[in-house]
């Protein structure tokens, strides 16, 4: 599902990714911990194509993303690929079921079809009673379950998620983490998660822990 091989990455010629490879199965949970400057999250950023590696290739559902130009990279990432960040980025001024639409409407689906498939995920993700309800009038477990819906919108191959329970306190944390493994399991589908929190890491199929730039287990 993804292959990554020999991944490096450098910024002012500090390296970041020191020759990072991995493998991860279609439905697999994987869990990426490791200190605060060890690569987590560049890696992440590589992986999901927001970001250029210096070396190494990357092959997701079997295409390699080198070979991809700016303007069907940009189309394969909103087609293949869902984000879940920390900081839930939900446009303030639209309502929930506007924001999860937005990945569908770049797309350039239909309206219909798009909040017909929207209402169906917020619904399954208990917010079907938030439908019109803009950020602010959300708490913070809403908002990010919103998220995730906007990350589901578009059926991706894999979701990446980079510290999506950070700003949860530690109920609603674990709620977010319950959740992963049920869309898993009624979806197949594929999460790849950056974390803090080892006892949440550990709940996934494979932990793997960076330090200094490499995977060291």
């Amino acid at each position: 599902m993804i292959n990554a091989q020999n991944i490096y990455k450098s910024y002012e010629g500090l390296e970041v990714l020191k020759g990072v490879s991995l493998n991860i199965k279609k439905g697999e949970i994987v869990s990426i911990i490791g200190a605060s400057g060890a690569g987590k999250s560049t890696l992440l950023q590589i992986l999901g194509t927001l970001t250029k590696s210096d070396k190494g290739s990357i092959q997701i559902n079997n295409q390699t993303i080198q070979n991809l130009n700016s303007k069907d990279l940009s189309k394969f990432r909103n087609q293949e690929i869902g984000f879940i960040f920390q900081e839930h980025h939900l446009l303030p001024e639209f309502s929930a079921l506007e924001n999860v639409c937005l990945p569908y409407w770049i797309q350039q689906g239909s309206k219909k079809d798009a909040e017909i498939r929207a209402k169906d995920i917020l619904s399954e993700l208990g917010l079907a009673d938030r439908l019109n309800h803009k950020p602010m009038e959300l708490s913070g477990g809403e908002q990010q379950r919103v998220a995730v819906a906007r990350a589901l919108i578009n059926k991706p191959s894999v979701i990446f998620a980079d510290e999506p329970s950070g700003n949860l306190d530690s109920a609603n944390a674990k709620k977010l983490h319950k959740l992963f493994f049920e869309l898993r399991e009624r979806h197949d589908q594929t999460f790849v998660i950056v974390t803090h929190n080892r006892e949440f890491a550990e709940m996934s199929d494979r932990m793997l822990e960076m330090k200094d730039g490499l995977i060291i287990q």
